[in-house]
């Protein structure tokens, strides 16, 4: 999995005049790497699950978070719980992912699953992994390659295909694009749709 954060990092999406935000937030988490004490250890991903993690914590690969560390949150209220959880992939890793990358994926997974959080996978980079779509970003849905690596990712994951979501991510364009819009937009709709139903369900 491609990841660059090494901390705990809280986003919020500005709507309208500063100072005002969409009532949701992303929490982001560095990588799971293909080593064993490589990249954010599962059980800290767990805490975080859990909002026992507080924005801007370091992750450290080869221990857990201690209930001392001040980036500990003894109380977690709802606000502070994963309300969906979102496993980001590039699809010219899929093939290649590791052994035990997957089996950390898995085992996050699964522990989402056993605290009733909905699970969800992003496809990053469709248009470096296939020409077609490179050529015509609407050409996602109508590509074997895709495809296949979707259905890869759903082997590997244990997540339905209607749960895996493609997406381009923007590089090196300076105008935005509709086409590529339509499948943010789609991703990020199903993602609060999740998220929302998971808080509705408590």
């Amino acid at each position: 999995m491609e990841e660059h954060t090494m901390g705990y990092k809280t986003y919020k999406i500005q709507k309208g005049g500063a100072g005002t935000f969409y009532p949701f937030v992303f929490n982001d988490i560095m990588g799971i790497e293909k080593d064993t004490n490589g990249g954010v250890r599962v059980d800290d991903i767990n805490l975080a699950m859990k909002g026992h993690i507080k924005d801007g914590y370091n992750f450290n690969p080869r221990i857990k978070i201690s209930e001392d560390d001040r980036s500990y949150n003894r109380t977690p209220t709802l606000n502070d719980r994963a309300h969906v959880l979102v496993c980001v992939v590039s699809a010219s890793t899929v093939n290649i992912l590791s052994d035990e990358s997957v089996r950390k994926m898995r085992d996050v997974r699964l522990a989402a699953r056993d605290l009733g959080i909905p699970q969800l996978a992003i496809l990053t980079k469709i248009d470096e992994a296939c020409p077609e779509v490179k050529k015509d970003v609407k050409n996602v849905y109508k590509s074997k390659y895709l495809k296949e690596k979707m259905e890869e990712l759903s082997v590997s994951l244990g997540l339905p295909l209607n749960c895996i979501f493609p997406v381009k991510s923007y590089h090196s364009e300076i105008d935005t694009d509709d086409d590529i819009d339509t499948l943010i937009s789609s991703a990020m709709k199903n993602i609060i749709h999740y998220g929302e139903d998971f808080v509705n369900s408590l």
